[in-house]
């Protein structure tokens, strides 16, 4: 039971991030839309952009896609499955004395 629990709140752990930047998505593309939409109407003489809506939505969507990429990114190179590029960089003479 304990398992399951652990589990649980690690996929929970995932998906919350996950939500996060699917909403800061759709913000964005709900506050460009409207902007284009707004265009179109003979009645609005000054149209105005969301930015505050869009940059809500981009923070969202950049804090709940660096979260996964960087589990991604740990999860992989605790299993060995990066390329050299993204290995941890370690010294080349562990022995050598540091400078000060």
């Amino acid at each position: 039971m304990k398992l399951l629990i652990s589990r649980f709140i690690a996929i929970l752990i995932l998906v919350i991030p996950g939500f996060m930047a699917m909403t800061g998505f759709l913000m964005m593309k709900d506050a460009v839309f409207l902007y284009i939409a707004v265009h179109g109407n003979d009645q609005i003489t000054n149209p105005s952009f969301q930015w505050l809506h869009f940059g809500g939505g981009l923070l969202l969507f950049v804090l709940g896609i660096g979260f996964l990429g960087g589990w991604i990114l740990f999860r992989d190179r605790k299993r060995n499955y990066v390329g050299p590029r993204f290995k941890k960089k370690r010294p080349s003479n562990p022995d050598a004395p540091t400078r000060t």
